[in-house]
């Protein structure tokens, strides 16, 4: 059997990690037994309270803090996360804090910046003018653009290119905190295709405001490892659509692009340990876990596995983000197990 990826441990580059809140300081540590990995990138939720998703990265720094549901501008807070550890992630002391809450549990999706794994982080500031190229470090095309503005609380200050949103995604964007459905305009992405060395930005404060700082996460598909995707809803229940992805997945998050009203969907293999998987949070509301809408981690792809706006309406399309809990198959030609 053929080799079907070149990252044989998908642990290296992408963790997931479950903790409860202390109150206190303390330091996380990935309970994996695989490869240790220093975190670039934390996206941190509680999953037993309405608490904001926190997120921090390597670039801006570990206390510099924003948050996927809300618009609102970056804030700075030691006691939230204080440190990428070299295989973990340090909290901070707090009552309240977010990330850290007294005994609230947590989970926290984690992704190390590398050209080997497809994932850049990238901070500039904004001039307001159309066509403006910016530079990445990926050596590859992005598939996947999450872009906020720092300082701005702008309604669409998140800002998301897909690669397979529409026909033309340079020309639409998605919005991360909110339902809405993909929607044509020009100045987010210029209308402009990214390359292998930088992507390009209209004039929308979202992603260009003058003088404003902002932070754009970079992905690029890498075989066994990512996928960046969509597929169109069938409404078929129990035997719903299946989605290939060349891998078993450890996170899915599924957003409906075609038409407005659906949330985006997030499902980990931390959180569900068998099928179906029904534990799912949002990325765009604060709101705890749920039990609902369920699909399936195989191993190669997902299946969805119930009707619903959020993942499989009669001809409307969805688009995905997936990384790897283990390749399909390995550089030895070895396949993995299902769940």
């Amino acid at each position: 059997m053929a080799a079907f990826t070149t990252i044989d441990d998908p642990s290296a580059y992408f963790k997931v990690q479950l903790y409860t809140g202390s109150g206190g300081t303390q330091s996380i540590t990935f309970d994996d037994t695989d490869t240790d990995m220093q975190p670039d990138l934390i996206w941190i939720k509680s999953r037993n309270d309405t608490n904001p998703h926190t997120v921090v990265d390597s670039v801006r720094g570990a206390t510099k803090v924003i948050w996927t549901n809300v618009g609102s501008v970056e804030g700075t807070f030691t006691d939230e996360v204080t440190a990428f550890d070299s295989d973990g992630f340090s909290l901070g002391a707090s009552s309240n804090a977010y990330a850290n809450e007294n005994t609230i549990t947590h989970v926290a999706w984690c992704w190390k910046e590398s050209a080997t794994s497809g994932m850049d982080i990238v901070q500039y500031t904004g001039n307001a003018t159309d066509d403006v190229d910016i530079s990445h470090s990926l050596s590859a095309v992005p598939h996947l653009i999450i872009l906020k503005n720092l300082n701005n609380s702008n309604a669409e200050s998140w800002a998301v290119y897909h690669h397979k949103n529409t026909s033309a995604p340079e020309t639409d964007k998605l919005v991360l905190n909110n339902t809405a459905a993909t929607a044509d305009n020009d100045e987010f992405w210029s209308d402009e295709v990214p390359t292998s060395s930088v992507f390009t930005i209209g004039r929308q404060d979202s992603v260009n405001g003058s003088g404003n700082s902002h932070i754009a996460y970079l992905f690029s598909e890498k075989q066994g490892f990512s996928k960046f995707g969509s597929y169109v809803g069938n409404n078929g229940g129990s035997n719903g659509v299946f989605v290939y992805t060349g891998f078993r997945p450890k996170l899915v998050i599924q957003k409906l692009s075609s038409n407005a009203g659906a949330n985006w969907i997030m499902r980990d293999t931390a959180r569900d340990t068998y099928n179906p998987m029904d534990n799912q949070l949002e990325a765009n509301t604060s709101d705890a876990k749920e039990d609902n809408h369920a699909i399936d981690f195989l191993s190669n792809g997902f299946k969805t596995r119930a009707n619903g706006l959020n993942q499989q309406d009669n001809g409307y399309t969805y688009t995905y983000m997936a990384f790897a809990e283990a390749p399909f198959v390995n550089s030895n030609g070895v396949p993995c197990n299902a769940r």
